[in-house]
């Protein structure tokens, strides 16, 4: 299931700069720095910046990341600073500050909340964002799937405080940008609104932040965590490795979050359910049409009026992912909308069963 042509026509391509909203930045620094986050987060840390997420004990998502290394040295502390960038919005989990105080310990590190001095932008559209996004992928017999990356040069960048965004080909690169102040890409891209930033990750199958990849909830792989570049199923002990790793080799991957096109002209709330349905056959009475198990469930939204319906993220079982069955939310018990699910044109295609587990030839 390919992007309908009738979207294509939302996907942004000329440079545009955009604000990234509900945003928060914690400092971590100090000679054990790297070390700490390291046990913590779902991806490797070699002093490099990078996405990834910190995990529960039992292997769900808490917090999807951004992982920095400053772009101003810290000067009240040895060794170096690094800067988490997530979504501070309050949930189920724990904030950010009292889960890495937790486990700090004895650890030699110094942890500060800096959102104050920080904003986030996103910018897109530049051949110099896109450059070099040469990747092929590992498949797992599990269906999980990462990014081998075939370059000399760090995937994610090595400009302290700008992140080249990996998650996606076409995602350009976000920006630490002191408070108040314009980045310098203002000078050669359109400056457009959050809403923009929105529109653009949906249109590329990137899920954000807690409505997205719900605290306490959400399974990383099922939240494409690892197609994204932001597990690492190799590393050492990390919060949360054993039912991760453990699902990579030998689990199932039953759902993925997708862009969906919805038939309602506004913006729906998340966590709407989507039901599946079956044409129903009266031809023949005697045939019974088999139940549909379970449902997938809606994420962020957008209106798009300029095709009069609205677009957006949302958590799908892949055993519905067929022509003859719809998937329907109902807003309201006698007003309901028709979702389409479509794939990425980015995302990798599974390669038959006798060569899983090796690296795919595909690259984009």
């Amino acid at each position: 299931m390919p992007i309908p042509p009738s979207l294509r026509a939302l996907l942004r391509t000329i440079p545009t700069l955009a604000p990234v909203s509900n945003r928060a930045v914690l400092s971590v620094s100090g000679s054990q720095a790297a070390e700490f986050l390291n046990g913590l987060l779902a991806c490797g840390v070699q002093g490099k910046q990078t996405y990834g997420a910190f995990l529960h004990a039992q292997g769900r998502v808490l917090y999807d990341t951004f992982l920095y290394n400053s772009p101003t040295p810290s000067l009240s502390s040895t060794g170096p600073t690094y800067l988490i960038e997530y979504d501070p919005t309050p949930s189920e989990a724990p904030t950010l500050m009292s889960l890495l105080k937790r486990y700090v310990l004895r650890s030699k590190v110094r942890i500060q909340d800096v959102s104050e001095e920080w904003d986030v932008w996103a910018a897109w559209g530049s051949d110099s964002e896109g450059a070099q996004e040469i990747r092929e992928w590992n498949w797992a017999r599990s269906g999980a799937v990462e990014p081998v990356w075939r370059t000399n040069e760090w995937p994610w960048g090595t400009e302290d405080g700008t992140i080249l965004d990996r998650r996606a080909p076409g995602m350009g690169k976000r920006m630490l940008v002191r408070k108040g102040e314009t980045p310098a890409d203002a000078s050669t891209h359109d400056l457009a609104g959050k809403d923009a930033y929105l529109l653009h990750r949906i249109m590329h199958g990137v899920p954000e932040g807690s409505v997205d990849i719900q605290p306490m909830h959400a399974f990383p792989i099922e939240s494409n965590l690892d197609v994204m570049g932001g597990l690492d199923f190799r590393k050492g002990c990390y919060v949360g490795q054993e039912l991760t790793v453990r699902t990579y080799h030998t689990g199932g991957i039953r759902k993925r979050i997708l862009p969906v096109h919805i038939s309602s002209p506004a913006s729906l709330p998340p966590y709407m359910s989507i039901k599946p349905s079956l044409p129903s056959t009266t031809a023949n009475t005697a045939v019974k049409t088999p139940r549909m198990r379970g449902s997938s469930m809606l994420l962020s939204t957008t209106a798009t009026p300029a095709i009069g319906s609205s677009v957006g993220l949302a958590l799908v079982r892949l055993e519905h992912l067929r022509p003859d069955i719809a998937l329907v939310v109902k807003e309201k018990e006698e007003q309901s909308w028709k979702v389409e699910p479509w794939w990425a044109d980015w995302w990798p295609e599974q390669p038959s069963e006798g060569v899983l587990d090796v690296n795919s030839l595909a690259i984009i």
